[in-house]
């Protein structure tokens, strides 16, 4: 109800340009003090990552004692995405991949790119297919995340890729193939708090609208898809908690035979539908909006950031537990390695079930409400007349209503089993 509301008074009130981009200054952080912040940073998550890979060979396999399922899973890769929903992008000041490959540009003296220029053919479709393999399958439907040797075999292979290929290609490699790279950066649009340089190299710490950073387009239909597919992911993931999912699991299971692969079969099949059903979203945004040349896969370039803050909020309201939680124990395993009589530490003690569910949905309801204000303001700065910015603009509600629907359902299930 308050996502339609919201584009209900957007459309009947006078807001017939897109707003300017504007910042609220914070503070200022001096050049020198920004820089011992982001090489102390960016030092802390190296070692974390090494230590992962040692750690996950040599440590007990035990996963809620070993740091490398700890730290690659919880903390890194899902802690990162919401840093960057909350501060920004933070990924090329914590990339590993970044650091090496600047190691090796020095000692070779020149850009490393042994194949020469990335390959325009290939676009963001590399990081695609590495979100959906690596988060999509491995992280949510298998058994990986359990297993240290298994993590840290998976966490081996990612860094072998990235390496390798920013060795063949350049950077360029890096941010274009890179899945969690794009993952994060995307995540970062959505971001309230601005952290850019000044022309002395400082840092400025601005406050913005969380709009802002999705009424630009994304440049290629590969990205389109990649924002979809992290919408959809997210939300598979709640949705495999749920009795609802199992029900269907052992359904199909039986009726196909299909196995242990059922699941990543779901999500499969899930996925191409949730794609489909945007790509026939932003042909009818196109279609009533009577855009220019009526290109749809130019609407689809426009329209998908704008459900960026749909993924960023349930991502936030999903994980938030989890990440906050583990992290306690990746300080309480890492203090331990200096002093083992350490004992156990629980930051989220004081949330109740009924506290965190209250919050998710507060998140969940506040990310639509910011898709549909983003939604609206590009839908007014693709279509000439206002008419045509509304009639436009009304697919994309019904989709994003639909979805709130859906979300809060799935928050729902864990509240109502219990």
């Amino acid at each position: 109800m308050t996502v339609a509301l919201t584009a209900l008074w957007l459309a009947v009130t006078d807001h017939a340009d897109a707003p300017t981009d504007r910042r609220w200054q914070l503070l200022r952080v001096p050049a020198r003090v920004g820089r011992v912040i982001r090489y102390g940073v960016q030092s802390i998550f190296f070692a974390g990552v090494v230590a992962a890979l040692a750690v996950g060979f040599l440590g007990r396999q035990v996963a809620a004692e070993n740091f490398v399922t700890l730290f690659t899973w919880p903390v890194w890769f899902r802690g990162v995405a919401l840093l960057a929903i909350l501060l920004g992008n933070p990924w090329r000041t914590l990339s590993p991949w970044r650091a090496i490959h600047r190691v090796l540009v020095r000692l070779e003296g020149q850009t490393v790119a042994v194949l020469g220029a990335y390959p325009s053919v290939l676009g963001a479709w590399p990081a695609v297919a590495g979100f959906v393999v690596l988060i999509g399958v491995i992280e949510n439907l298998t058994v990986i995340p359990r297993s240290p040797r298994l993590t840290t075999v998976t966490l081996a292979v990612y860094a072998l890729a990235m390496i390798g290929g920013a060795t063949l290609y350049g950077p360029a490699w890096l941010r274009r193939a890179d899945p969690l790279g794009v993952f994060y950066r995307l995540f970062g649009r959505v971001a309230a708090i601005d952290i850019s340089n000044t022309p002395d190299g400082a840092y400025r710490v601005s406050l913005r609208p969380p709009w802002y950073g999705c009424l630009r387009p994304v440049g290629s239909v590969p990205l389109v898809v990649f924002i979809i597919t992290t919408v959809y992911t997210v939300s598979f993931d709640g949705f495999t908690d749920t009795r609802p999912f199992q029900r269907i699991l052992f359904g199909v299971r039986d009726t196909l035979g299909t196995g242990a692969g059922t699941s990543v079969l779901l999500y499969v099949v899930g996925l191409v539908g949730f794609v489909c059903t945007f790509a026939l979203g932003s042909w009818a945004v196109e279609r009533l909006g009577a855009g220019p040349g009526h290109d749809w896969l130019e609407a689809a370039r426009w329209f998908a950031p704008t459900v960026l803050p749909i993924a960023a909020a349930y991502e936030l309201a999903h994980n938030y537990p989890y990440v906050v939680r583990n992290l306690g124990r990746v300080l309480e395993v890492s203090i331990g390695w200096l002093r083992p009589q350490i004992g156990p530490f629980s930051p989220l003690e004081w949330l109740s079930l009924p506290l965190f569910w209250g919050s998710q949905v507060v998140l969940i309801v506040l990310g639509h409400v910011v898709a549909v204000v983003a939604a609206h303001y590009v839908a007014v700065d693709r279509y000439d007349a206002p008419s045509a910015a509304r009639r436009g603009h009304l697919p994309l509600v019904g989709l994003m209503v639909g979805y709130t629907v859906l979300s809060l359902w799935i928050i729902s299930r864990p509240v109502v089993a219990g």
